[in-house]
């Protein structure tokens, strides 16, 4: 079922304080509530702020047997009018694995859809869409991986980079591999971790394959550090410990998978609870959620170093928790992270050197699958929420 959504605005006055030590904390006084330009039945949404500082929403809307993917931009608290990116009766709509749109500010825009391409629950495709002029035009879909295998391919991060795009992916391709390609061999049935560079146009310059053993159904995140852009991502070892790795572009080539901190969760099936990152020149931080001895945690990670090395990680949650984080870096020594306890959504600023704020409740939503993953983005001094 598809449930309504709100979206929410958040003032953080101390992000546009003249003295910066005088700082104003987050509180139920500085929620406002905007109404949602989406329909009563809409849901995964998505949050997006392009360097200019506009920010954009887009969610699928169902009517009757056909999917809609709309988007909207805010400008003096106020939603613009929707439109319409594409549409389809064959889509795969799902709660974790949502669609995303990114622009880079200059009029030029990117979007992806998941579209079956057969028959099976988790059979479908990546397909992209572009636009040059705001969005009032959308390109034709182009999928974005060239395998041509029937089989799982989702949970997208894009962001646009330098001149380009840069996304990543799940792939599921070696999920599929025939008999006399080791069909037998677990190491390589598993879903692979895939990162691309593509133009303004959608047309894919470079691919690489990153991990080739990563857990099967989390969200991907990435980021943009002075050095290059970083994939974060729950790995799966072949003992099912399932930690969060990064990989690194770094003067052209990929490091090799390496996890941020050892949780040691291990887990036989996955958790459908992926990371979030931010940077802001080569500061990185990033949110995760796990689970080791079926105590559930929200913690936060930084990097002074593009994610080469780690501070020591910070614990969020006061209380259980059910994770699906979300993270904006707001300075070079802190960053917004928010996260659900059961149907609570909260959301706290932490610092680099393990200090944070009181936690405020933004809002509640369902803690079951229909209440999606709470969204979050920043604009001048300026946090916008977004939940089911």
């Amino acid at each position: 079922m598809i449930r309504p959504f709100i979206s929410l605005i958040v003032a953080v006055f101390f992000l546009g304080c003249n003295n910066p030590e005088k700082k104003t904390r987050m509180g139920k006084d500085s929620l406002e509530i905007l109404a949602s330009p989406a329909d009563s039945l809409s849901a995964e949404p998505y949050l997006f702020t392009d360097k200019k500082g506009v920010v954009y929403l887009s969610w699928i809307e169902k009517i009757k047997e056909t999917s809609f993917l709309k988007f909207s931009s805010l400008s003096n608290d106020e939603w613009s009018k929707p439109g319409i990116i594409a549409s389809g009766n064959n889509w795969f709509v799902n709660w974790a694995d949502y669609p995303m749109l990114a622009s880079d500010g200059q009029g030029n825009m990117i979007a992806h859809i998941l579209d079956k391409s057969e028959n099976g629950t988790y059979t479908y495709d990546v397909k992209l869409l572009t636009s040059s002029d705001k969005g009032l035009n959308w390109s034709q879909s182009r999928i974005l991986h060239d395998d041509g295998k029937k089989a799982e391919h989702g949970f997208v991060s894009l962001l646009p980079h330098n001149e380009n795009y840069f996304i990543s992916w799940l792939d599921g391709r070696n999920t599929v591999m025939e008999e006399s390609a080791g069909h037998g061999d677990a190491h390589q049935r598993a879903m692979s971790l895939r990162a691309a560079s593509m133009n303004k146009t959608g047309l894919k310059s470079d691919e690489w394959e990153l991990d080739k053993r990563v857990c099967d159904c989390c969200q991907t995140s990435l980021a943009v550090t002075s050095k290059g852009p970083v994939v974060i991502y729950r790995d799966r070892s072949p003992d099912e410990i399932r930690d969060i790795s990064i990989v690194r572009q770094v003067d052209g080539q990929w490091t090799q998978p390496k996890p941020i901190f050892s949780d040691n969760w291990k887990i036989s099936g996955c958790p459908v609870n992926g990371p979030r990152a931010d940077a802001l020149g080569n500061n990185l931080a990033i949110a995760w959620f796990s689970s080791p001895n079926k105590i559930g945690r929200v913690q936060v990670i930084f990097s002074k170093d593009g994610g080469a090395t780690f501070n020591a990680p910070v614990k969020i949650n006061e209380s259980e928790t059910i994770g699906r984080v979300d993270l904006i870096i707001l300075d070079e020594k802190s960053a917004m992270v928010s996260w659900m306890n059961g149907s609570e959504i909260k959301a706290a600023r932490v610092f680099s050197n393990g200090k944070k704020d009181p936690s405020t409740v933004i809002a509640s939503s369902s803690e079951s699958r229909s209440g999606g993953f709470p969204q979050m983005t920043k604009s001048g001094n300026r946090v916008v929420f977004c939940m089911v």
